[in-house]
């Protein structure tokens, strides 16, 4: 020892303790890395990628090389202080307790602490660089490896802890999934973000919630005549119209308005057998089915319109596959009639927005960031009504979700015109 310059102790030293700082920042950025980008990374032929996804599918092997590494390192860090102390102020036990007190710092400040900040701050940049290292050391260290988990093994197999378990059931649930996406920031453009997140929703809502109800719907009555028929399809807005006969419940099939224009155009004496001779089976739908599911079944069955029915098999309402494309990327500008009415609500400059009771409580909530309850009735009328236990008979008001909802007009059994109020932001606390 006494042969070996003090230079030479000393910058020994330094190597170990960068080295060391090498395998905790190499460790902390490898844990800490994006595995999505990595993976998209790999499929470009990134090998920097493609190397860092294969240690961390051994991470129980990465983990035993980084650790058998750095308790080497700092073990010959803790033995090289303690001889240079010994070398330059001899056996004094003080001494020796603050060269302890110092290598401890240094290991701390500068092969634990700021390599690992390091690594955390500039996870994949410093994964990717890191890796090739990690991977020849580990292909070089196999056999000390090999020979330290063997006995690792035993502990756990005491403890009755399996290793590996669950290593390949990480799945991104849809809420991660959601998160992930919310955190994309910059990234992801706001309207593609929107849709994304439309489509989480698919799986949590149903056909009742996005259907249109059987009071709007544009429908043909059979029992009408001939004259009314060809009346109502001359100012229809759809191109497909269901059709009954007498009740609403009594659905006989589908128009396609196009071949009724056409027969109307070819035909002198038009019966009504002339329409029924164009309708097409008509396609049930049960309330509770979800979007997402029946968007499926529309491409499955080459449908793009259904009749929704409840429990005993009354018409609810329709949905047809546009619907369900704008609950995805928003709605389109159409000529339907409510579809401008729907769109043109917002408050005005007192904070106040008059709606019709028939006015769906999710279209309230998007556009004027309500939070009114989804889990019960789908529209102002029938949260209304649910809250009052009672048709009411004179103009009443009450708070739902912080929002003030007044009755302005009521007429047949049902609330025609309600006016709500903007909540006022909560104040806090000083």
């Amino acid at each position: 020892m006494n042969s070996v310059p003090l230079w030479a102790l000393v910058l020994t030293l330094a190597v170990l303790i960068l080295c060391s700082a090498f395998f905790a920042m190499a460790e902390t950025a490898l844990m800490a890395a994006n595995k999505h980008r990595l993976r998209l990374l790999a499929k470009r032929g990134h090998r920097g990628a493609i190397t860092t996804l294969w240690l961390l599918e051994r991470t129980d092997k990465l983990l035993s090389l980084v650790l058998i590494a750095n308790t080497l390192l700092n073990a010959m860090a803790t033995a090289l202080v303690a001889a240079l102390a010994i070398l330059l102020f001899g056996h004094e036990e003080t001494v020796l307790s603050i060269a302890t007190a110092v290598v401890a710092f240094l290991l701390i400040v500068f092969a634990e602490i700021s390599p690992k900040i390091i690594g955390a701050t500039y996870p994949e940049r410093i994964a990717l660089a890191s890796s090739g290292v990690l991977r020849v050391l580990m292909t070089a260290a196999k056999p000390v490896i090999w020979f330290v988990n063997l006995f690792v093994g035993v502990v756990l197999k005491v403890l009755r802890i399996r290793r590996g378990h669950d290593l390949h059931q990480h799945r991104v649930s849809p809420e991660e999934l959601r998160s992930i996406v919310l955190e994309g920031g910059n990234f992801i453009p706001q309207k593609h973000k929107s849709i994304l997140l439309n489509l989480f929703d698919l799986e949590t809502i149903s056909v009742e919630d996005i259907m249109t109800p059987r009071a709007q719907m544009e429908a043909l009555n059979l029992a009408l005549g001939v004259d009314e028929l060809k009346h109502e399809l001359t100012t229809c807005y759809h191109n497909k119209l269901p059709v009954y006969e007498g009740e609403i419940n009594q659905i006989v099939g589908i128009l396609h308005v196009r071949k009724a224009v056409a027969l109307l155009n070819q035909t002198d004496a038009l019966t009504i057998d002339h329409f029924r001779e164009l309708l097409t089976p008509a396609y049930f739908i049960p309330q509770d089915t979800g979007v997402f599911t029946q968007l499926q079944y529309f491409q499955e069955n080459k449908e793009r319109l259904g009749i929704i029915v409840d429990e005993y098999g009354e018409v609810q309402g329709l949905v047809t596959l546009d619907d369900i494309i704008e609950e995805m990327i928003g709605e389109f500008t159409t000529s339907v009639p409510g579809a401008a009415r729907s769109d043109s609500f917002n408050w005005d400059s007192e904070g106040e927005c008059l709606l019709e009771g028939s006015t769906p409580l999710r279209d309230i909530n998007k556009r004027l960031g309500l939070a009114f309850p989804l889990d019960g009735p789908k529209t102002l009328n029938g949260l209304m009504l649910e809250q009052l236990q009672e048709i009411p008979d004179s103009p009443i008001s009450l708070k739902v979700a912080n929002c003030v909802i007044e009755v302005i007009q009521v007429h047949d059994q049902a609330i025609k015109v309600i006016k709500l109020k903007r909540p006022l932001p909560h104040k806090r606390l000083a």
